[in-house]
């Protein structure tokens, strides 16, 4: 899969990789979801399937606040404050954390209402807003986005898989 360079081209693929690992997110039948069984994010650890979700869903919500926080010309702490680039294991713990009680049904709901307000920003910018001129180090905004978003829903989908299979779940 190429990457975007244009407003369509990230919209096409949030929305297909998103719907790909709905769909097999959808499969899981919710007596599994909190197994701690599924490869994790830092190197050597497991997680569970509600806490892939929790990951998805706490980096949406921080490419949401990056944007908001851009557009009232306010500095961004990325990737978030208090956390470096090199302590995104111990974000994703605090994401686990942040949503470890929300129902796997909602946190679901909420990974949707999160995707479909980022798809709402994206679809307000122009190209040259997206991919026009750097905006966190050599990146541009739309690469950004694409970064946190379609690029974790597919590694995201390809563990789901590999963790489905192992435990014939279809």
């Amino acid at each position: 899969m190429s990457i975007p360079a244009s407003r369509q081209e990230l919209l096409n693929a949030i929305e297909r990789n998103f719907d790909h690992l709905y769909k097999d997110l959808k499969s899981v039948p919710v007596s599994r979801c909190s197994e701690t069984t599924l490869e994790g994010h830092a190197k050597g650890t497991v997680m569970s399937v509600h806490n892939l979700v929790s990951y998805l869903l706490g980096w949406n919500k921080l490419v949401l606040k990056w944007i908001e926080r851009d557009a009232r010309g306010e500095p961004i702490d990325f990737p978030e404050t208090d956390f470096k680039w090199n302590q995104l294991g111990a974000l994703a713990q605090r994401f686990y954390t942040d949503f470890e009680t929300v129902p796997f049904d909602q946190l679901l709901k909420e990974l949707e209402i999160a995707k479909r307000k980022i798809v709402a920003v994206i679809s307000g910018k122009t190209d040259e807003q997206l991919y026009g001129s750097t905006w966190y180090g050599k990146h541009t905004m739309g690469r950004m986005i694409q970064l946190n978003t379609s690029s974790p829903l597919t590694n995201a989908r390809t563990r789901l898989q590999h963790w489905k299979r192992q435990n014939d779940i279809t």
